[in-house]
This record gives structure tokens, sequence and C-alpha cells, in this order.
């Protein structure tokens, strides 16, 4: 395998170089060895080293013979000559001074010190380099004998300031790269690229070392109010992180997991203003915004708790996918953390700096990490009342009050979409005017949604309750608004919803969600099914779960789809997908409401576990009077006259479902008088395949 060498970051050779430099130069070339390829029978294999040794003489000199016996001869004399020197030489009193506070932060012994100097040295200076290819390419014994001939150290106190136990190892600053031989450069790998450009530059601050893999986290725009939709988690999580970083507690580790842009980082940051703590993000670019690998973020981290132990901070980890979930299962390639393991479980237990890790996703991270965070917390979407004030705050001067109220609609609305949207929008408002600027952030919003496969704002206003919706004028065999009191008290309740389409089953559980101030979960069957095995349980799992993390009314519609009588089953997964609706049944523990227009042939077990079967019917006639009467003061018509209620009275099977029908229609092909929604009504109910009761009035 052909190794690429890894060259120092500035590539300029400077007019001089160090002393020190030189010494070391000269040790690689003459005790090492490193001579025998460098001179040549004809010349040297680097000019610019020949140059930069003192050796230029030989160069194109026309008055004499290139003399490669000579040239060792005279390579020797300065070796011995620098040598009588070496105790006179020091480093760069910068580098010095800098190293020496790394010393006392992390506990560097001398020799780790020096080893650290000379990986400075080695990633700043060419020649240096140049001069230590000289010696070809080395495994990671070679590399302890080398420095420590180099360096004049104990090889036995090398090998273990650059074993995995090491200091220099543990605390993240300097890793031996043992993946097969290299250069010398390349086996010693510094924390990050600057790190030796800082740590030459000036008196580094410990953060300022560190700056291409740790920096400091943007200012929060929220504060930990914003979050009351997870005011339980935030009533442990707050006055734990509050004592953890007074009392200096090790080992403190927070999870955080949701869909991207529900606020994670914005909750780490309103975290960190509460506490007036620095928060800290371990890098996932580099300063030229190549993306920083796992393992080396991992390092990144590992340094940051070395170095900045003593400050009162917090530690964000975004993106943790990159290191306890970038393996590849299929051909058995562990994740970093799976290599890491030891050290990433010691790490958890003795981090000195509380530490908030953040992934998009939980599935594929093994659980055995996931049992060793103190607090793991779901972040999800926020419901519907904070959603708005999300939207009302980022889009001022951009949308009025219904378009607000429209977008907040949307169940799946993540607060960074909007933030993204408005953020774009308020740059070219002015080029857009007054209506331009609303289309603009709900069709930013729409291709966001869309892109992470949930539904368009316009397919979700499309799902909302009608503009007349009155919980009293269904025709249920339950009061319906008595109902929603009691449910409103308890918070919990499993009702089967069936009868006829268009009663309003599955309006009534919108209506109810609004009523109660709950989230909805609304699952259709093409939401649940899948053509893949197992897939329709899962995702009926996840359903369920779902809805008791976020507190949510869970509906799902056409529920006959899944609980179908297993007597009748001719396929074992119409069982298994049975049984698994059943037993999220049994263990839910919130709101949930089924409907149905199939009633029979549901499965015996899976009645007993409604509290409720309510039948919705059609419309009584005093029911659907009134709510003629309310469309046509929406429509602002004239009130229905007597032939009007009296020609409504025939119609069989009208449903509320009819009526929001008809207003529809009105959008695009106007409805001029009540005579005129009623004959629409009647197109309604002519076109309806059952044949229907008259339904008479109710005294």
């Amino acid at each position: 395998m052909t190794l690429r060498r890894r060259k120092p970051s500035s590539t300029s050779t400077p007019a001089t170089i160090s002393d020190l430099v030189h010494l070391w130069q000269l040790r690689i070339l003459v005790p090492l060895g490193g001579y025998k390829t460098f001179i040549t029978t004809n010349g040297f294999s680097s000019d610019k080293v020949a140059t930069a040794i003192g050796l230029g003489g030989w160069i194109d000199d026309d008055d004499r013979d290139f003399d490669a016996v000579a040239v060792r001869r005279d390579l020797r004399d300065m070796h011995r000559t620098a040598e009588a020197c070496a105790d006179q030489l020091a480093l760069p009193a910068t580098l010095q001074a800098n190293i020496a506070r790394l010393a006392g932060l992390v506990g560097l012994s001398p020799t780790d010190c020096r080893i650290l100097a000379f990986a400075t040295m080695i990633n700043q200076h060419r020649q240096l380099d140049d001069c230590a290819d000289t010696l070809g390419q080395m495994n990671s014994l070679k590399l302890y004998d080398t420095l420590a001939t180099l360096l004049h150290l104990d090889p036995r106190a090398v090998s273990s300031a650059l074993g995995p136990h090491g200091v220099l190892a543990r605390s993240g600053l300097l890793s031996v790269d043992r993946g097969g031989s290299g250069y010398l450069a390349s086996k010693l790998d510094l924390v990050s690229g600057t790190f030796a450009d800082a740590i030459l530059a000036c008196d580094a601050d410990p953060l300022m070392l560190l700056r291409d893999t740790i920096c400091l986290s943007p200012l929060a725009r929220l504060a930990l109010t914003d979050f009351a939709h997870i005011g339980k988690a935030l009533a442990i999580l707050r006055p734990y992180l509050e004592q953890a970083v007074a009392n200096g507690q090790r080992g403190v580790n927070i999870f955080l997991h949701g869909a991207p842009g529900t606020g994670k980082s914005e909750l780490a940051r309103a975290l960190a203003a509460a506490l007036s703590s620095e928060l800290l993000e371990v890098a996932s670019e580099d300063t030229d915004g190549d993306p920083v690998t796992g393992e080396r973020r991992l390092r990144a981290y590992r340094a940051a708790q070395s170095l900045l132990g003593q400050r009162q901070a917090l530690i964000l980890f975004d993106e943790v996918e990159d290191v306890f979930n970038d393996g590849e299962g299929m051909f058995g390639r562990k994740s970093t953390a799976q290599r890491r393991k030891a050290w990433l479980n010691r790490m958890l237990e003795q981090n000195k700096v509380p530490t908030l890790w953040l992934a998009n996703s939980i599935d594929g991270i093994d659980p055995a990490f996931i049992r060793r965070f103190d607090i793991v917390i779901d972040m999800p979407v926020p419901p519907r009342a904070q959603r708005e004030r999300i939207v009302r705050a980022a889009c001022t001067g951009l949308l009025d009050e219904p378009a607000i109220q429209r977008i907040a609609r949307s169940d799946e609305l993540a607060p960074a979409v909007v933030s993204r949207a408005a953020s774009v929008v308020h740059r070219i408002c002015d080029r857009l005017g007054a209506t331009g600027t609303a289309r603009a952030v709900e069709w930013l919003i729409d291709q966001s949604l869309e892109a992470q496969g949930h539904m368009p704002l316009r397919q979700a206003a499309a799902g909302r309750l009608p503009a007349i919706y009155d919980a009293s004028l269904l025709n249920a065999d339950v009061d319906m608004t008595t109902l929603a009191q009691g449910l409103k008290a308890t918070g919990a309740g499993r009702l089967c919803l069936y009868g006829p389409p268009g009663t309003g089953k599955t309006a009534y559980g919108r209506w109810l969600a609004e009523h109660l101030g709950m989230p909805l979960l609304a699952c259709r069957a093409s939401d649940l099914m899948s053509k893949w095995v197992g897939g329709s349980e899962k995702n009926i799992a996840a359903a369920f779960q779902r809805a008791e993390r976020e507190n949510a009314l869970l509906l799902i519609d056409e529920v006959d789809s899944f609980l179908q009588d297993r007597a009748q089953a001719r396929q074992s997964w119409e069982t298994t997908m049975v049984n698994e609706m059943l037993t999220q049944m049994e263990t839910f523990s919130g709101l949930f409401i089924a409907s149905t227009n199939l009633m029979d042939g549901l499965d015996p077990a899976a009645l007993r576990r409604f509290d409720m079967k309510i039948r919705f019917d059609y419309l009584a006639a005093g029911q659907a009077a009134q709510l003629l009467g309310r469309y046509c003061s929406n429509l602002e018509f004239p009130a229905p006259s007597a032939e009007d209620l009296a020609a409504m009275h025939r119609l069989v099977n009208l449903t509320p479902g009819d009526f929001a029908a008809v207003a529809r229609r009105n959008w695009f092909s106007p409805i001029a008088s009540a005579a005129a929604f009623v004959r629409a009504l009647e197109g309604e109910c002519a076109l309806k395949r059952t044949g229907g009761r008259s339904i008479g009035f109710v005294s």
C-alpha cells in the first residue's frame, strides 16, 4: 500500500532555520543514517536541504567535482560542532511558553513536552520534514527509536509517551498513526491542522489552540421558555446541569435526539445562556470547509476535555452519527465509537466538562452507549401554539395573521425550517412586494417539507377542519361535546368512531385535538402500511410511540385495515399486524381515536380494547337545518326559505361532509343562493350508492 506523505501546513521555505532545527537535521543525517540516501554519487537527493544545513557549496561548483566521501566528512564535522553546543539550544520562546502552559493543564511530562515540540516544528519546517524523509518509511517501533535518538530520550519513555494510554494520546494533543508504515512527519498526528500555527504564533489561549476543531457556539436566539413543550424534561435537565457546573461533577452527558430542525442546537445554547456558561462546539468541518472525520472529532473532544476543564462551560457535540453510526454493518466495519468503545465508555464516566450530544436519529446507535447517558431526551416538533409563536417571531413583517396560523397548522413544521425560510425572504423582501413575500415564505417552507418526505402546507391545509364545524351538530349516539369535557379531564381514552362516510368521524378527532390543545398525529392506512414484511407492524408501533412522546392525540383513519377479524386472515402478516395494533392499544396511555366506515368484521379483541364504540349517523333534520343556516350566513346568502328547508327535508343520507363538499365547490363554481346550495346537496346525496332513510325532524 502506498502511503501519502503529510507535508507541513506552511509551504514556504524560510531563509534561515533555527539552530535547534539544524541540530535535528544533522542527527537525522548522521547518527540515524539518513546520509545514506541523502548523499548520492553525483550530488544530493535534495539540494534545498543541502543548502539549508550548510552544504550548498557542493552544489553546482564548477571548480571541483562532487566528492561524496568529502561531503560525508564535512557532514560529520558539522554534526560534532552542533552537538557541542546542544545544551545551549532552546525552543522558540512562544512555543516553549505555550507547551509549558499545556503541561500544567494536562500533566505533560518533560518527555511529552519534547515530543510535542518536535511534532510542532516538523509540521512547520519544510526542510526538517524533507530531511526526515531520508529515513524512509517507518513503523511505530522504528518511530520510537528514531525519536529517542533525535531528541536524546530513553526509548522506553518515548514508547510510553506515545502509547495509547500516554498523556499525549489521552489528551488528544498528539497521536501516532498506527495504520501502517509512513514517513516521520506523517506518523505524528497533531490534534488539528492549525494547532502548530497557533502554538507558535503567540501566547495562545487553549481554545485558540483548538480553533480548527473546537469553537464558541453562537449566542442563543431562544430562551428556555420557548421550549415549554418539553417542560417535563427541562424540569430535570436544567437543575441537573446547574449542580454539575457548580460542583464540577464528572461524567455528565446528555443525549438529545430528534428530527432535523426541531431545535436541539438552540436548546443547548439556551441552556448554556441560562447557566451563564460558555458553549463550546466540536466542529464537524475545518476552517477550509472540509468535513472532519469522526475519529478526529473524537480527538478534538478529548483535547477539549483536557484543556478546557477549568472553564465554566458546556460542550456541544452535534451530529454524533459521525462517531456512533459511521460503520458499515453490511461489510462488518465498526463505527468509530465501537472501535474506541473502551475509551469512550471511560470518557462518558469521567469527562470534566458536561456534554450535550445531539443526533437526528437514535436508530443504529449501540444501546450500550445510550445506557451511559445520564438523560436522554427526544426533541419533538413543537405543538401548534408554539409553532405559531415561532412563525410570528421569525416572519415579522412578512406574513399576516391568517398566513401565520395557516403555516403553523403543519404538524411537521420544525423551527429551523421557518427560520431559514424567513432569513432568505427578509434579504429580498424589497424585491418581492407584500403579496410576494408571503408566497415566497410558504413556497420555501413547502420545498423543505417535501424534501424531508412531509406533507406540504397546501395538503396539510386540505386536511384541516371545515370553516364551519360544531360538535353539537354531529348525530352520534353520545353527546360529543360532553364527552370532550370528560376527555379533557382525564387526558386518556380509546374511542372507536364508526358510521357512514362523511358523518364527521375524522373531523371530530381533529376538532378534539384543537379543543384540548393537544398536538394531533393523524395517520391513514397508506401512512402505516408497508410492502415489507414486518414494516407495517413497525410503523404502527412508531405511531403509538411518537404520540406517547409528544403527548399527541393519535387519530388513525380506516382502522378496519389493521383490525380485521383474525379468524378470516389468509396470510400470517395479516395476523401479526392485528396483534401489533392490539398490543399497542393495550399499552397506550394517551388519547387514541380510531375511525372506520366498516364496523362489521373487526376483530372481537379489538372491540374489547376500545373504551367506547360510538356510532355516527346521518344528520337529523334539525341539525341539517342549522348547518344550512350557518353556511348561508357564512356565504352571505339570505336565510333559507321554507321551500329550501322542505326540499332539504326530502334528502336522505345527508352528512356534514356533504355541506363541506358543496362549500368547497363554491370556491371555483360560485353558488348564488340557499336554493342553489340545497340543489347541490341533492346532487351529493344522489351519488351515494346505498339507499337511505328520510332524516325526519327532531322535536
